[in-house]
């Protein structure tokens, strides 16, 4: 019976997924390529025909994260809501995201990616940027239609957004899930939210 091939970005994928997964429980120390490979079912020489080594593996996890908090953004963006509710629904299901895999705070903030090496930071750094640029048309939106103070710059409001989940995601990952991430989300949406909200006038 011969084996089922996949097509390279499905399998690109896979083994993206496998790494999380590994991260997930045992941390950025327990991820190399042999690992990655038994947990796909391969051998290792079939995981080096699509990444050369373990950094790429890396590179490949965070492009993994990046297309799921644009799809979050995405599916946030074909809702038919004010552009308060969508921010409120987008920090939800950033932080559902998280709290559901503590393998992404663990990958982007692990030395390998945050410790000095300049191609993982400036991946990161483009991962933060796409999630400040959502958030910005959202609140430009908002801003348009009048629900949103236009006396603050719409990025800074965008970075403050972020501002509610980096730390936290931090903190959660620090304490290994004793910091309720949820939890602060909803409590900090709140102060959030009267910070940009328009008075009425």
């Amino acid at each position: 019976m011969t084996k089922k091939r996949f097509r390279t970005d499905i399998r690109r994928d896979q083994i993206a997924e496998a790494a999380l997964d590994i991260v997930r429980e045992e941390g950025t120390k327990g991820l190399n390529v042999a690992a990655v490979a038994r947990r796909v079912g391969l051998v290792p020489s079939a995981v080096y025909r699509h990444f050369k080594n373990k950094s790429e593996i890396v590179d490949a996890v965070l492009e993994l994260i990046r297309k799921r908090l644009n799809q979050n953004y995405q599916n946030v963006l074909g809702l038919d809501l004010e552009p308060v509710e969508k921010l409120k629904i987008l920090l939800t299901e950033h932080v559902e995201l998280i709290g559901n895999n503590n393998a992404i705070p663990r990958i982007i903030f692990s030395e390998e990616v945050v410790g000095g090496i300049p191609d993982k930071q400036h991946q990161l750094y483009g991962i933060i940027k796409d999630v400040i640029q959502n958030v910005r048309s959202i609140v430009a939106e908002g801003q348009k239609n009048g629900a949103i103070r236009e006396d603050i710059p719409a990025e800074n409001i965008a970075v403050s957004f972020l501002g509610m989940i980096q730390p936290a995601a931090i903190i959660w990952n620090l304490s290994e899930g004793k910091f309720d991430l949820r939890q602060h989300s909803k409590n900090a949406w709140e102060l959030f939210l009267a910070a940009i909200q328009r008075a009425p006038s």
